[in-house]
């Protein structure tokens, strides 16, 4: 497929929701794609193409002949802020705002003589107004969701429990009182689930609750995608996938991905990333230095934010476990401030402790000295 002329290759359009956590995988499929023969566009936001041109460098989005990036605007007010965006804010302003310029992309790749015409749609899942341009072109649209199989079954079923009364809750008392130890005997694949269990989108009071409708809404359209697509594995998911492929178009378990990947011999290829702060590498050269299994790995990822008064908490439970570490603090960790940890806890640490702003993750996680994840969330 690789030897076609450019006219005649396939080409999929591939759109991530504007997060970390969601680029990163839709980056490898892409990839994957793109090794098998496929021309890519690779759609970020505004604001993100941004973020990756200052953490990459200012060339590290030309991409290759037949792997190329576009953008389009998210509807948020324009920021040069280097942090994750509000998400229930962004999942609001795509949903609405986003289709009008997604269509004109498309229309301006379609009419280029310089990539072949677009032949199928690869968007995140909640990024469901995509589906809307793929059938008035009349291609496909596979929509990929990068959470666990189980996690999207859960949420597929937003909507039963929504109607059986479970949530939103009627009660803040119901968080303690034993409510959530509800028993959900019904979702198929999942046995014995508790409440507590389900994504946390459903931990509210707020009948107007825009996460829980918005997951909601997103997996009502599911229904309409050619196929979708899970990083993950039938050994791993199998009860789960059944349970999905029983009341959703196809369902495909497509990873693990991170290993996947490793398949790609393409250099240049391999070299485009898409971290959105700059990679601390050098934390690579400390963890050398250290025994293995003798790192505790903490990061609590792209979206988590704490107050000021948690972080001082966390960082003293860490001094207290007498454990190296290797600890990522995001730039924007603590909400509305900088991160600022106690003198007193650096001075302790200083010999066993070291703190990144932000690292290649996946480069850490499979280093001999950090078998141990404390957290990542």
């Amino acid at each position: 497929m690789g030897s076609l002329p450019v006219s005649q290759k396939p080409h999929a359009l591939c759109i991530p929701a504007p997060a970390q956590g969601h680029i990163n995988p839709m980056l490898k499929l892409a990839k994957l794609l793109h090794f098998r023969g496929f021309h890519i566009t690779f759609v970020n936001t505004d604001f993100n193409h941004k973020r990756l041109l200052k953490s990459r460098g200012p060339t590290s989005l030309d991409g290759l002949p037949s792997f190329r990036f576009e953008t389009i605007p998210d509807g948020l007010p324009v920021s040069d802020v280097d942090a994750t965006q509000d998400i229930p804010s962004i999942c609001d302003s795509t949903r609405r705002t986003c289709l009008p310029p997604f269509r004109d992309l498309l229309h301006k790749l379609n009419t280029s003589s310089d990539v072949p015409p677009v032949t199928c749609i690869v968007s995140d899942g909640v990024m469901s107004f995509t589906l809307d341009a793929a059938h008035e072109l009349g291609i496909p649209e596979v929509l990929f969701w990068t959470t666990s199989a189980c996690g999207f079954l859960c949420y597929v079923h937003y909507r039963q429990l929504i109607e059986k009364g479970l949530t939103p809750l009627k009660e803040s008392s119901y968080l303690t009182d034993g409510y959530l130890d509800t028993v959900i005997d019904w979702i198929p694949g999942i046995k014995e689930i508790r409440l507590r269990d389900i994504p946390t989108f459903v931990r509210t009071t707020n009948p107007d609750e825009f996460m829980l409708d918005f997951i909601t809404g997103e997996c009502d359209r599911a229904q309409r995608a050619s196929a979708i697509v899970l990083n993950t594995f039938d050994a791993l998911e199998h009860d789960v996938l059944e349970g999905l492929s029983s009341i959703l178009p196809p369902v495909y378990s497509i990873g693990p991905l991170n290993l996947l990947i490793n398949d790609v011999t393409d250099k240049d290829l391999k070299s485009i990333g898409s971290n959105l702060w700059k990679e601390e590498t050098e934390c690579l050269e400390w963890l050398d230095t250290k025994e293995p299994n003798s790192v505790v790995y903490v990061n609590f990822g792209s979206i988590t934010v704490m107050t000021n008064e948690q972080l001082t908490e966390f960082a003293w439970g860490l001094a207290n476990s007498n454990q190296t570490f290797l600890w990522v603090i995001r730039p924007d960790l603590v909400g509305g401030d900088n991160a600022v940890l106690p003198a007193e806890f650096v001075e302790e640490t200083r010999t066993r402790g070291r703190l990144y702003s932000w690292c290649p993750q996946e480069q850490v996680l499979a280093s001999s000295p950090c078998n141990r994840r404390l957290l990542d969330a």
